[in-house]
């Protein structure tokens, strides 16, 4: 089951995180990557301020933070 969460919560956060940044999902395959790397970003990052997640909820949300991350960084590097 440890698969098919990673893949659900990553299809939503990568959804959720397109939809924030740029007002569109990614389709299905495009949200579960940007999720699923979000979610790795985002957990780096909330490591470093001593933050945990837990739960369905938790790891959602520290995917979505992780993804729009993830998406304005690669935002800032297309301009350049």
């Amino acid at each position: 089951m440890g698969i098919i969460a990673w893949l659900i919560i990553g299809g939503l956060a990568g959804w959720i995180a397109g939809n924030i940044m740029r007002g569109g999902g990614f389709g299905l395959l495009g949200n579960i990557g940007v999720g699923v790397v979000g979610a790795v970003v985002g957990g780096f990052l909330f490591s470093l301020l001593g933050l945990s997640s837990g739960g369905f909820i938790g790891s959602l949300v520290t995917a979505v933070v992780g993804a729009v991350v993830l998406l304005w960084v690669i935002a800032k590097v297309r301009q350049s």
